[in-house]
């Protein structure tokens, strides 16, 4: 019925002019190519600061102006800025050095970039510095960065049941996955048991033997999953403490994989608290450990109906006995104080409209909290993030980044000061260094200069305000159109879509001179819209669960086409009768559910490495988002209603689907089940498996760009396409 009803509105709204045939030239892919990245971001001067932080409380950054690159230093207190040539060693005197890389603290954990061990592995470092913990032959070793030396830390450790790897099923990496206690002596973290969890293979394309690549990787639905088992270890002992806990499902309270923010420490290294996800997600709960003897209780656990996910880094005041955890329960994301002997609730922190996203601060002695919310100032994008101080005891907030815009920021080591960094998508970045208490801006820092890139006829993207399908609520995202825009000829309109539920279709609502292909695309004679749909984060906890338990069927694609009807009632130069969309991995799922659900809707869609079926997907997203696998007496399961091939059937229009043969993310075979499925549909589609090629393009990233804008052209269009256009050496 919504199907009929969409499509019925946007019949009405047909014009009766008809669109003007267009040729499309070499000269017109070569002029879109310089809207792309390598085109425009170069041409935004400044607007980045990257504070480093001197003992005496002054900081120094590397500035980029007109005139060249420099060295400003900043002190606070007297509120000056000395510069210095961008080769200077010391300036106003303070030392200029490059700071040392690596993890640390009580929530470090290895990266790339830094220290490695004498075979190559990452190296996490302890917070004094004299440490680095590393994965070898699935064992956890540890490196004395003195001397040199490595040894073992674990010996037990054997394949696919090894100490702190990393491996999330669809991604993996060589770091180890550790959290150092205070005084570096003590090493928390888990040993993953895999060793029964089904696997995914993928086969390289070479001449000759190809390599396969096999890889854990549980689905929703199976038996065994990857299952963590808790362990502390003492570093200089080396001596292994089993926590007296259940295994926990491989889930983390924020995003899909697990993290060492879940574990945090008691600053005499005594105890632990770590926080576990059921394999639903339905419920989060809070466990306290004692480091000596492995004993744990559990403390806190909360239960949802939908899925339970936290934004913001849960916290623990150990003094006063008491932590902080993030809850969806009124409606929105909040902060809540809680007794950590008990569990109980003391009070609910902050209150309100608009979720917080992130912790930034807490000052356990103030008894204060800094934390980023969205949607809280009014008249703003609601998707705008902003800082706030706020009592632990609850009460008014103080909002310390009020001016229109997103804002991002960064404190000194003592919180005192605050650099903050904001813009729109219209407005460059504008850098001013506020007090830590009170917002008040004590001084400009940087603004972002433009003029450059707006001399080459470079326009921002439009912001726009839609209603979605219930006609009520509004729903946000941005609009590009050819910069030499005729308003008295009719362009076809293209939807570049990522329906979540763990993100949305716009992206960063900061201020970007390219954002991906979108206005190249409409350099072509394009409107190009993304719109947050309904099911996309950062608004209420019912906005995103809107489709929970039916991605399929749902996928945003009602409030895309909503949002279209309402733009083309306001734009006349909007063609609805010339409708595609396109995106990748969760938006290539959205698209092939626009064309087989929506037929007739859209002409064309271009579905770039879609999750098409979440039953052969990586288990946590589907499990998630979706629920737990349920089957009927006839032995139906509850994911087959919303896997994309099953109505491949009703496909009307051109379709291309894209994948790399190597991708670990979301397998090919998901694309390869609706080229199937078609096949015995005898639908015509086209097919463009990347050889070797993972979930991003990489070196063929152009040329998927390339055929992106050729398939628009000739069938939203009605042009023929320039022959092989080479966007690698347009955009050199």
């Amino acid at each position: 019925m919504m199907r009929r009803i969409l499509v019925g509105t946007l019949a009405s709204l047909t014009f009766v002019s008809s669109p003007r045939a267009q040729t499309v030239t070499a000269a017109d892919y070569a002029r879109a190519a310089r809207f792309l990245a390598p085109g425009v971001n170069a041409l935004v001067v400044g607007g980045v600061v990257v504070p480093n932080w001197l003992p005496d409380g002054r900081f120094w950054y590397r500035n980029t102006t007109l005139g060249g690159p420099e060295i400003v230093v900043i002190d606070p207190v007297k509120r000056s800025r000395e510069r210095c040539d961008a080769g200077a060693t010391t300036c106003a005197g303070a030392t200029i050095s490059v700071p040392a890389s690596g993890g640390g603290g009580r929530r470090g954990f290895g990266g790339g970039g830094g220290p490695v061990s004498s075979t190559g592995q990452p190296l996490a470092l302890s917070p004094d510095g004299r440490k680095g913990a590393f994965v070898k032959d699935w064992n956890l070793w540890v490196r004395d960065m003195t001397s040199g030396q490595e040894r073992a830390l674990t010996t037990d450790g054997t394949k696919w049941f090894g100490y702190a790897i990393d491996n999330a099923g669809w991604s993996t990496s060589d770091r180890a996955m550790v959290a150092w206690s205070p005084d570096s002596r003590k090493i928390a973290t888990q040993q993953q048991d895999e060793r029964s969890v089904g696997e995914m293979y993928l086969v390289s394309t070479v001449v000759g033997h190809p390599s396969l690549r096999v890889s854990k990787f549980p689905l929703p639905g199976d038996s065994v999953m990857a299952m963590l088992h808790r362990v502390v270890i003492d570093v200089d002992a080396g001596t292994v403490t089993r926590l007296r806990m259940p295994p926990d499902y491989h889930r983390g309270t924020i995003g899909d994989d697990i993290r060492m923010g879940d574990y945090v420490w008691s600053p005499d290294a005594r105890r632990l608290a770590i926080a576990s996800v059921a394999r639903d997600h339905k419920r989060a709960w809070l466990s306290i450990a004692d480091v000596a003897t492995g004993d744990a209780r559990k403390v806190y656990e909360e239960t949802v109906p939908t899925q339970y996910e936290s934004r913001a880094q849960w916290q623990v005041l150990w003094p006063t006995n008491e932590f902080v955890w993030y809850s969806e329960k009124d409606g929105w994301g909040q902060l809540y104080l809680h007794d950590l002997a008990t569990g109980a609730l003391k009070k609910q922190i902050t209150t309100g409209e608009g979720p917080v996203m992130s912790v930034a601060r807490l000052d356990e002695k103030g008894r204060a909290i800094w934390f980023g919310a969205n949607g809280r100032e009014p008249g703003q994008d609601p998707y705008f993030n902003h800082l706030y101080r706020i009592s632990l005891e609850g009460g008014r907030q103080t909002s310390l980044t009020p001016e229109d815009g997103n804002h991002t920021t960064t404190f000194s080591p003592d919180g005192k000061w605050i650099v903050d960094t904001y813009s729109t998508p219209v407005v460059p970045p504008t850098v001013v260094l506020r007090d830590g208490a009170t917002g008040r801006v004590v001084m400009p820092l940087e603004k972002a200069d433009i003029s450059r890139l707006l001399a080459t006829g470079w326009k921002p993207p439009m912001p726009i305000t839609v209603k979605a399908r219930d006609g009520k609520t509004d729903l946000y995202g941005l609009m590009f159109v050819p910069t030499q825009l005729d308003s008295t000829r009719k362009y076809p309109i293209v939807n570049n879509v990522y329906p979540g539920p763990q993100t949305g279709s716009t992206g960063s609502r900061s201020f970007a001179a390219a954002r991906g292909d979108r206005q190249a695309l409409a350099e072509l004679g394009f409107v190009v819209v993304t719109i947050d749909g309904m099911g996309t984060p950062g608004r209420s906890k019912a906005f995103q669960d809107a489709y929970y338990g039916a991605m399929g069927r749902d996928n945003t694609i009602p409030d895309q086409i909503s949002g279209m009807t309402d733009l083309a009632r306001r734009y006349r130069f909007i063609d609805l009768d010339r409708a595609g969309i396109w995106g990748h991995s969760g938006g290539g799922f959205a698209t092939t559910t626009a064309m087989f659900r929506f037929p007739g809707v859209f002409k064309v869609g271009i579905a770039e490495s879609g999750n098409h079926d979440q039953r052969v997907n990586e288990d946590d997203w589907g499990e998630r988002y979706q629920g737990l696998v349920v089957r009927d007496a006839t032995g139906t399961d509850s994911y087959a209603a919303e896997a994309n091939q099953e109505f491949a059937k009703n496909l009307v229009g051109h379709l291309l689907l894209a994948h790399g043969t190597m991708d670990t993310n979301v397998p090919p075979y998901q694309t390869m089940l609706v080229a199937d499925a078609l096949i015995k549909a005898n639908k015509d589609f086209d097919l463009l498996m990347i050889p070797n090629a993972n979930h991003g393009y990489g070196a063929a990233s152009n040329y998927m760009m390339r055929r992106r804008w050729d398939y628009f052209v000739k069938w939203l269009m009605g042009s023929e396409p320039p022959k092989e256009f080479d966007l690698g050496t347009a955009t050199r």
